[in-house]
């Protein structure tokens, strides 16, 4: 007798009508065959066998190089359920209008079926999926990415819990390109993107639009953060898990070389994107990385800004839309290497600066996280790691100081609900224009935000000992537009107040917007950093913070009735905090 996934496998392959069907079992010979294949249709080049073993270099349409949010769509039932921030097609009219294009859309091709775990093979907290793909490039990358192949099938058995994703290359025309969840069913469809997040089911799609409206169901937390874990020099480990939008530099914290690692504190990776968290029996939340790999933007990632991944990209790895040297090694902006002459460029023309950059700037590696020297002896605990702290972070600058703490629980969803970026020129024509990113899911969530904020609180409620909440901002600036705070491994000390604060310990100042560190609360010792300079990082004026309150509320009103009562709450009182002080000071 046949199993769920086998009748849905033969019900899809009879609508794409594939060539031939292939089943992954994720072994070394199949990542061999696949090589194999790609290496001659022209998929991919090998590089370098001395100094990039197993490693491979790709190129995809050049219509298809990121993330394609203004076709990604969440297909619930009421459009009010994905709320104001999502694009909303009905189930019906998204079967209607993409189901057809799926309709022999594989003749000719092989159909791989590919199941995977996401998280580690053992864990509760861990769930499988199954895409099917008509892309070898996709399979070889969701080896790296997840636990995939037999690992899968066999913690699946004959169940019918699994999520199921189907995903078509079509003819990579940008007019037929859709990606479609529908949270009800538990289902993913992607059609016409070979690339990134649009193609690699198990990343966003699973792991966060479809897995946050599983766990508003079943009680814990999807969330796009880092899980890292900070020792101090008696040994002891302290997990937080950290969410950045784009351009924040959440996979270098993630991955830190710490500035402060000869005094004993060493920073570890358990995750660079992704946790899923739930209540332990201790009490506290427990999070898993559900990836196996990570899946980085190459340009700016060097020696200087994360040498751990530098270290473990030199193997078993998958470059795409970077550049190529004559060497045959990969070569991006910002790797602080030379490339010499005769390197291509991402759309495989002699490179010149004058046409366009070497690498995409959305270009990726794709390498296995065991692979980092920094990754955590816990990265793969099925139990998953008690989380004591969340660190929400964007990129201001001016009115955000170095780091704060939030009050409680509530008025920390509340700054995780306004946490924002200003946009550079590298992303778009304005610079400097302020964009909320609430908890850095605001293109991730697979519902209504309002009740993503909702479900916070709720949880809030329920977890015995929650983590304690902050905010940081590296990307202060002084009057002279530059940066105040060196970042990188100097981030280091700001882990380590915040640390102490968990432990109940640290020094801190009260301000209107959370708690601050004291002057002499932060470990400065070999930093070349003026009182003066640590005065302006860390100063909050009522003043700034008072301007950004009328953009909060348009910001909420979005969400009109659906906005939970306490978040408003906590804006009247944002208010009225900035409002006394304003007073005094007059």
């Amino acid at each position: 007798m046949s199993t769920p996934l086998e009748r849905w496998v033969e019900e899809q392959a009879a609508h794409t009508r594939p060539k031939n069907i292939h089943w992954c079992d994720g072994s070394d010979a199949e990542s061999a065959q696949l090589n194999e294949l790609m290496l001659r249709d022209g998929t991919f080049t090998a590089l370098n066998e001395k100094t990039y073993p197993n490693c491979f270099y790709s190129r995809s349409n050049p219509n298809d190089v990121a993330r394609t949010e203004q076709v990604t769509f969440i297909c619930s039932g009421k459009k009010e359920d994905a709320g104001p921030t999502n694009n909303w097609l009905s189930p019906a009219d998204a079967k209607a209008k993409v189901g057809p294009l799926f309709k022999g859309c594989m003749e000719g091709r092989t159909m791989y079926v590919v199941p995977y775990i996401m998280g580690p093979v053992s864990s509760p907290i861990s769930k499988v999926g199954v895409q099917l793909t008509d892309s070898a490039y996709v399979a070889a990358n969701m080896r790296i990415m997840t636990r995939m192949g037999k690992v899968a099938t066999e913690r699946l058995g004959s169940s019918a819990e699994f999520v199921p994703g189907l995903h078509s290359l079509g003819d990579v025309n940008p007019d037929r390109r859709f990606i479609c969840h529908f949270p009800e069913e538990k289902l993913i469809w992607s059609f016409g993107s070979g690339y990134g997040g649009n193609a690699l089911l198990g990343k966003k799609c699973f792991a966060l639009r479809i897995a946050s409206a599983m766990a508003r169901e079943q009680g814990w937390m999807a969330e796009h953060m880092l899980i890292l874990g900070l020792e101090d020099p008696a040994g002891k480990i302290t997990y937080l898990a950290a969410a950045f939008p784009s351009a924040c530099g959440k996979t270098n914290l993630a991955m830190m070389v710490s500035a402060l690692e000869s005094s004993g504190y060493k920073v570890w990776t358990v995750g660079d994107d992704i946790s899923w968290m739930q209540i332990g029996p201790d009490g506290y939340l427990h999070a898993i990385n559900p990836e196996a790999g990570f899946f980085g933007v190459a340009p700016g990632t060097s020696a200087h800004t994360n040498p751990n991944v530098m270290e473990a990209l030199r193997k078993n790895s998958i470059f795409t839309n970077v550049g190529l040297t004559a060497n045959r090694e990969p070569w991006w902006e910002g790797i602080g290497l030379p490339h010499g002459d005769g390197m291509i460029d991402w759309q495989g023309q002699p490179y010149d600066p004058k046409v366009r950059t070497a690498a995409h700037p959305n270009s990726r590696y794709t390498v296995p996280a065991h692979q980092a020297p920094c990754i955590s002896k816990r990265w793969e605990d099925p139990a998953g790691v008690p989380i004591s702290a969340f660190i929400f972070g964007g990129r201001r600058t001016k009115t955000v100081p170095l780091v704060f703490e939030a009050f409680d629980w509530p008025h920390g969803v509340f700054v995780g609900a306004t946490m924002g970026s200003e946009t550079t020129a590298a992303a778009t024509g304005a610079v400097g224009v302020l964009r909320r990113d609430p908890m850095a899911m605001l293109p991730f969530c697979g519902y209504n935000m309002a009740d993503y904020w909702g479900h916070w609180l709720a949880m809030g409620r329920r977890i015995p000992h929650p983590p304690k909440i902050f905010h940081v901002n590296w990307f202060r600036k002084g009057s002279d537009g530059k940066f105040l705070w060196p970042g990188y491994g100097e981030n280091v000390r700001v882990l380590k107040w915040i640390l102490e604060r968990a432990e109940g310990k640290g020094k801190a100042v009260e301000t209107p917007i959370g708690f601050v560190p004291a002057p002499d609360a932060l470990t400065l010792d070999g930093l070349n950093v003026t009182r003066a300079t640590m005065e302006a990082l860390l100063r909050v004026d009522p003043a700034e913070f008072a301007g950004d309150l009328d953009d909060i509320k348009t910001f909420f009103d979005k969400f009109g009735t659906k906005l939970p009562a306490e978040l408003r709450a906590e804006h009247a009182k944002l208010g009225e905090r900035l409002s006394r002080v304003l007073v005094a000071q007059k």
